[in-house]
């Protein structure tokens, strides 16, 4: 299968790296490599970018779309966390921008083997990293109910977790869930029909859920933003595109933090805990697509755009 994936919010996502012809920029979650295309036909000669991504599907297509650009693309097979060790293992001090979007490839959702979709019947597979062994259909089968309960409710935010991780135990403790099929049948019995009326898939909180314990995915995020932010040269920019509200919150909390990290009651006279700004909000309002994107890509619904620059000395 063609690795095929629509950027989501392109034009408005490289204009906000303001990218200067002979600068650094990092693209933490590589993919088929559509942001990374557009940086590269804005850099001179003396420009570089670095791509990251865990998914060796997407390296070997990003690869093929940037080969134009080779001399210029480095890409690296591993998680945007290890962005520091990535960027010290080539020499680089620091970068003129990164850019992290966030949202499941239309390859990997797409591609029935790859087992996030709950729209076939395939193997629960979910890893954005095959090389890792855990699959969700670990999860699934080993996870105590109390732990799915937090998984569907936290990262899923379905108010019927519960009663869906109730309904996961009594099936597995008949047979192993092996298929989305499967675990689909058992979160419809989960839910009561009159309520799963006019809300979408049934399915769709619980496998994000799912997706996202596996992959670490908040986390990875809540881990990587300061460092990234410390990375970046004077007036360098960090621009995030979530695809929902956990990430998005995750985002505008660092980012605040930031940009206001000081410590003092807000009733001190003089701040005497000594932080100071680190840099400043882009974007005071989350950039969302336009009527025009959302016509042609659908997935681009829920996507925000959040930026944010590295203070000038």
């Amino acid at each position: 299968m063609e690795f095929k994936h629509t950027s989501v919010l392109l034009t408005e996502t490289i204009e906000s790296l303001n990218i200067k012809p002979d600068g650094i920029y990092v693209d933490g979650t590589l993919g088929g490599g559509g942001h990374s295309l557009e940086i590269c036909k804005r850099l001179g000669a003396g420009g570089r970018l670095i791509g990251i991504d865990q998914d060796m599907d997407a390296i070997a297509a990003a690869t093929k779309r940037l080969e134009d650009y080779k001399n210029q693309v480095t890409i690296v097979h591993s998680n945007y966390q290890a962005i520091d060790s990535v960027l010290k293992g080539l020499s680089i001090d620091g970068v003129d921008g990164i850019i992290l979007d966030l949202g499941v490839s239309s390859y990997q959702l797409d591609n029935v083997e790859r087992g996030f979709t709950y729209r076939e019947d395939t193997p629960l597979d979910m890893r954005m990293d095959q090389s890792q062994p855990m699959t969700a259909r670990d999860i699934v089968n080993d996870y105590s109910e109390m732990e799915l309960f937090r998984v569907i409710r936290d990262y899923g935010e379905d108010g019927f977790a519960k009663n869906i991780a109730k309904h996961i135990v009594q099936a597995r403790s008949k047979h192993p869930i092996e298929t989305t099929g499967e675990l689909n049948e058992i979160i419809k019995a989960a839910i009561p029909a009159k309520l799963r009326q006019g809300t979408g898939h049934p399915s769709k909180k619980t496998f994000q859920a799912i997706r996202i314990e596996l992959n670490h995915e908040l986390d990875v995020l809540e881990q990587s933003l300061d460092k990234m932010i410390r990375l970046l040269n004077p007036g360098g920019r960090l621009s995030i595109i979530t695809f929902h509200s956990l990430e998005d919150r995750i985002v505008k909390t660092i980012f605040r933090r930031n940009m206001n990290p000081c410590t003092c009651p807000p009733n001190f006279p003089v701040c005497t805990c000594g932080k100071t700004s680190i840099g400043k909000i882009i974007t005071r309002k989350p950039i969302v697509p336009g009527e025009q994107e959302l016509e042609t890509n659908a997935r681009a619904k829920s996507s925000k755009l959040r930026v944010f620059e590295k203070i000038r000395e």
